[in-house]
């Protein structure tokens, strides 16, 4: 996928391939790295391969995705000591997803954000978030 900015992170001027595995990489955008920024620290592990959502990785990817996660919290604790994390793939348009390419957001927090607490769950519980009702 030639106009993939996962699949080619160079065409993103501002991401950079943070670590790599055998069949994923950690990306992160140059505004994370920007202490007290709203998204600190944050980033995202991708397959190497491009595959739309979750559900297509295959066990090997799911593996890797693992053993970097490990390597990317302890590079994100050491830099930007966060208090928490939120961590979550988004599938499918009304999932959220706006790159269809699989990619699994590392978000770190911290204790001094207005949403600090909050958890994923949050927006979905809200009332802004009831169902309208198709009767």
């Amino acid at each position: 996928m030639k106009d993939c900015v996962f699949c080619n992170p160079n065409l993103e001027a501002n991401q950079k391939v943070i670590f790599i595995n055998e069949h994923c990489m950690f990306l992160q955008l140059e505004q994370a790295q920007v202490k007290g920024s709203q998204l600190e620290g944050a980033g995202l592990i991708v397959p190497n391969e491009h595959r739309e959502t979750a559900f297509d990785l295959t066990k090997e990817e799911w593996n890797a995705t693992f053993s970097l996660l490990q390597d990317v919290k302890k590079y994100i604790d050491e830099k930007h000591q966060p208090q928490g994390y939120n961590l979550g793939w988004n599938c499918g348009e009304i999932g959220g997803q706006h790159i269809f390419h699989a990619h699994f957001h590392v978000i770190p927090r911290y204790s001094e954000e207005p949403l600090a607490g909050k958890g994923i769950r949050y927006m979905f519980k809200g009332t802004e978030n009831e169902r309208i009702s198709s009767e």
